[in-house]
Formats: C-alpha cells, structure tokens, sequence
C-alpha cells in the first residue's frame, strides 16, 4: 500500500476500532517564560479579535515566547513613559514629602496615561 503525504513526512497513524487516527502533537515552546499582566491582555485580545493570529501562534508552539516579548516591550514602555511623564510634570521625591497626596493623585494620573498608551501602542494593536 502507497504510503500518504502525512506518512512521507514523518507522520504515523494509531489503530481505534476501525479507524485509523494521527497522532498529532503541538510542538513543545523552547522557552516558558512566565507571562505578566500585560501579555495576558493581549492574548486575550489576541482570542477575541485576532482569531487567525492566535491559532497561528499556539499551533506553531511560538505562543508563549510571543507573549513574554510583548509583555517585556509593554513593561518596559510603561516604566519609560511613567518616568518620563514624572520629570515633565515635575513630580518629584521634594513634591512626595511635602504633599504626599497631591503626589498620589498625579502620580496616579501619570499611570493611567501611561497604562492607555501602552494599550493603545502594544496590547491592542
């Protein structure tokens, strides 16, 4: 008997009753990096919007190295702007001992800039 496509690549078929089945297998991921917060969202972005995308990625075995990087860059981004944000609006350490309220609340207004353009630049993008 001919041997199929799937069997010249490598491929084998496992007995059940009358049929036979492939074994199929994902490939194992090199790395399993933990993933944050920002990763998360973007898979599940990732779920619901990119559909495509996603079954790329998780059939590839690339998924979770995908979504470490992207939670890195997204990370990183947001420390940088918060910072940068800090310095440009003058909230500094003098400002945290003075008013320590007055630097909550800006300091709060700074993270949530930072965190919606880090939503719109990596996470829903």
């Amino acid at each position: 008997m001919a041997k199929t496509i799937f069997e010249e690549m490598g491929g084998t078929y496992v007995r059940q009753g009358d049929y036979f089945i492939p074994c199929l297998t994902l490939p194992a991921e090199k790395e399993n990096e933990p993933i944050g917060v920002w990763g998360q969202r973007h898979k599940h972005y990732l779920q619901e919007h990119k559909r495509a995308t996603y079954t790329t990625l998780l059939t590839s075995g690339k998924l979770n190295s995908y979504l470490a990087d992207i939670d890195e860059q997204a990370e990183t981004m947001f420390f940088q702007l918060v910072k940068q944000m800090a310095e440009r609006e003058g909230v500094t350490e003098q400002l945290k001992a003075e008013n320590a309220l007055k630097w909550t609340g800006r300091m709060n207004n700074i993270r949530v800039c930072a965190m919606e353009l880090v939503n719109e630049e990596i996470i829903y993008n």
